[in-house]
Parts: structure tokens; sequence; C-alpha cells
């Protein structure tokens, strides 16, 4: 028998529930429908249980530094187990308080796949093979996306070979690692690892480390982490893997030289793939490109009355605060609001929790030069800040590009303590519209990591009061 919703979502995760609350909160009846644990890859295997396991390693590194602040520490040891079981434990009570949520909302969950059968209705096959249907008037496909591989040159075993899943609970710390791609993802677990003692490698295919963020910051981002011991090789392409179940031959092609060497352990970081396949999509009258990204116009509406898609399956910014946005949007189209926000992906931010962090919105100094603006630049040093020399971070910049016409923040990098916290204050600045003027007047707290960006300010007029 059919069990019938205003409101079906497909996929649980940042993007999923986000959508199913917003719905149930404007009264329709809804349902979710998930195959493993509600929270999604974000939740379960990315955004939360990574920073667990970054700030465990930034507490490694900090008592390696004790003695610069007066303590004697020694015999500090590394217990994996126990650092990989906390990092579960918060992503469990994570995804218990979204299943506290989908009650709280009267939000119906339905354990299974799903698959189109209809353009209304939807088949779902739970784990143990039963089969059951479910109607809809409108349903929202956000199933996400997973790691990208390349068949037959670069492709994941769970052994040797990992994804970011792998990565995230390994039973020992590997002696090296090869970590193949410079983005988010790759850097953020090679600080982790590095930290804690593993020799660590990064290739990349393009000319910088983090290619998606300002040159200038992608450069501070490469000179330190050498400085912390890992090799760089960037403009470099790995051609094949040979795995074993001891370790991996990578053939490394720098220059248009062929350099083997072995590692005991790979991370593929290239990039992610969305979850479009075995849905039904193509036989519904969904469309979608040729990376398999699903079609969806300024309300997430596909080329299918009726049928919604957010997050990583409508493709970049593959971001969990993307998804949620998204969410609200198609939530609040479907129920026929008025004065719906759509998304402004100019003003979206991206953060990178590697050591140092990196926390950026709008546009880089370079692209904004490309998109014809006449700019003006302010840049403020960590190591001029009494507040980052007080806590031992001294390393970092602020960079605040404005347009030099209207006064008009183009866009603001950040790179080292707090980046990820501090970039907030600019996503803000931006949606507001405000400039220069506003920015530079504002009375900021002192000792502050925050006041270094009303310094960038003043630098990009000449008016830097503390450099």
């Amino acid at each position: 028998m059919s069990q019938t919703y205003d409101v079906v979502v497909i996929g649980g995760g940042p993007g999923g529930y986000t959508a199913a609350i917003r719905a149930a909160q404007l009264g329709k009846s809804v349902a979710v429908i998930e195959k493993e644990k509600l929270g999604g890859v974000c939740l379960n295997w990315g955004c939360i249980p990574t920073k667990a396991l970054l700030k465990a390693s930034e507490f490694y590194t900090a008592m390696s530094h004790a003695s610069d602040f007066g303590f004697k520490v020694k015999g500090v040891d590394v217990d994996v187990k126990k650092l990989i079981s906390r990092s579960r434990d918060v992503a469990g009570k994570l995804s218990g308080g979204v299943e506290y949520l989908m009650k709280k909302n009267k939000i119906d969950v339905i354990e299974g796949t799903a698959k189109f059968s209809s353009k209304n209705t939807l088949d779902v096959t739970d784990k143990k093979g039963k089969l059951s249907s479910v109607s809809f008037t409108n349903a929202i496909v956000a199933t996400g996306a997973r790691a990208r591989q390349i068949p037959g040159v670069l492709e994941a075993d769970g052994h040797t070979v990992w994804t970011a899943k792998e990565a995230m609970v390994p039973e020992k710390l590997p002696k090296s690692l090869l970590v193949i791609g410079a983005g988010a993802i790759g850097v953020e677990f090679a600080s982790f690892y590095n930290a804690l003692g593993t020799d660590v490698t990064i290739v990349e295919a393009q000319d910088r480390v983090t290619p998606a963020e300002d040159k200038e910051i992608s450069k501070n981002l490469e000179k330190s982490l050498k400085s912390q011991g890992m090799e760089i090789l960037t403009n470099t392409m790995t051609k094949s893997l040979k795995v074993s179940k001891k370790d991996a031959e990578a053939t490394l092609e720098i220059k248009g030289k062929a350099k083997k060497q072995k590692f005991e352990k790979v991370l593929l970081a290239i990039g992610v793939q969305a979850n479009t396949e075995g849905l039904g999509l193509e036989e519904v009258g969904v469309g979608m490109n040729e990376r398999a990204d699903i079609t969806v116009d300024e309300f997430y509406r596909t080329t299918q009355s009726g049928i919604y898609a957010i997050g990583d399956v409508v493709g970049a910014p593959w971001l969990a605060h993307v998804a949620s946005h998204e969410a609200i949007v198609a939530a609040e189209h479907i129920a026929g609001q008025n004065h719906i926000h759509t998304m402004d992906y100019t003003n979206i931010p991206g953060c990178t929790y590697c050591t140092p962090q990196i926390g950026s919105v709008g546009y880089s100094e370079e692209k904004a030069k490309e998109a014809g603006y006449k700019v003006k630049v302010g840049r403020y040093n960590y190591q001029a800040n009494g507040k980052a020399l007080a806590i031992g971070e001294a390393e970092g910049l602020v960079k605040t590009v404005f347009d030099e016409e209207t006064g008009e923040l183009l866009g603001a990098h950040i790179i080292g303590a707090e980046a990820t916290e501090m970039i907030s204050t600019f996503v803000i600045g931006r949606h507001l519209e405000t400039t220069e003027e506003e920015f530079l007047t504002a009375c900021l707290p002192h000792p502050t990591l925050s006041e270094m960006m009303g310094e960038s300010v003043l630098d990009s007029l000449g008016r830097a009061i503390n450099a």
C-alpha cells in the first residue's frame, strides 16, 4: 500500500533534513527517505568528524610547543583508537540529534533506497530487500555526492588507497601518505596526518595548493605546509598506482619526467561526483548535464514539474551550508511563500580547516581584476597583532579587496588561526552591501584576532595604524 505525502525528500544530509524541517514548518506532510544514517556524509563522514580529528592534531601540536609557554611535557603518545572513537562519538550524537528533529517536526523517516517509478511515485527498497511505494505531490532530491575516482587509474580499494571515509578511521597511523589533490579535503587530511608524525606528500595537477583560493593565500599556505615538513608537488600528475596490501607505487609526472615512489597509504582527494545513478531520473524526465549533475532553476526546480533537487547533486559549490540554504529556498517555493530570497553564489564562504586555516568569500584579487574592477587591496599580518602573539599564533594574513570606484567589498581572504570563524563578519558585510567606510568606522574589540579585519580595511586606504 502506498503512503502519500506533500513532500518527500530523498536523502537525510544537511540539505535533505533542512528541506524536510522547513517544509514541515510550513504545514506540509513530509517524509525523508535515507538508506544509511541521518546527517549524510557531512555529519557522519565529513565536516563534523574531520574537525574532531583536526582538533586532536592541534592539541598534539600545541603540546609539542608547550615549552614556549613555560610547561615541561614529556612522553606524549597518540592513542589512535581513542582519537578515532571520540570522532565517531561526536558524529553519532549529532546523527541522533537529527533523529530528534525529525520526530519533533512530525517528519516520517523511511529507511531504504529510493527510485522514481513515475513522476509522482517512488519505489523504496529496504535493507532486507522489501519493496514499498511512496507517493508525493513534490519530491526533493538531496542524495549528495561521493569521492571522485578515475576507473583504471585512480581507484580506492579501502585498504591501501583511501577515500576520505577510510582516512577518517585508520587502524594505525601510516608511516607515509600520498595525498592526491590539494583542495580543502586534501590539505585538511594532510595537516592531520603530518601533525601526528606521518611523512606526507601532496600532489596537485594545478600550479598551486588550494587552487580555488586567492593566489597570495595559496602561496602562504604552501610555504607553511612545507615548513611543517610536507613535500608539495604542484604541476604534477599521478599517472598510475601499482597497489599491493603493503603499499602503493605511484608514477608521478613532474614537468614531463616520470618519477616512481612508494607510499604506505594513498588518499584520493580529487573532487566529488554526484549521486544521481539508480534514481530513475532520466525515466521521469529530470535533465542532467555532462557531469551527471541535475539541472535546476533558481528555485531548484528540475525539468520535471514537482521534482526539485538541492545540494551536491546540482553541482558546485559542494558545501553543506550551501545545501542547507538551497533546501530552504526549495521548501519555501513548494509551499508558495512570497519574497523568497534566492541564493547569491558570489557570497558563499569557503572554509578550509588545515593548519593554518583558510576562510574566504567573494572575489580573489585576480578574479576581481579579470571581472574588470579597479581594485584596492588591504593586508594585515598576524605577526603585528597582539592577541596572535599572545596565543602563539603569529602566522597568517588578512586580505581585503575593494572596488576603488564604489568602495564595495569585493572579497576577503584570511589565512591563520580562527580564519574560518572570522570570515563570517565579511560574509555578513558583503550581504549587507557594506562599504570600506562602514568597516573602518566600526569600533572592533581589543585585543582580538578580529581587529585585524579592520586594520586590513584601513591598509587598503593607506591608513593602517599598527602596520
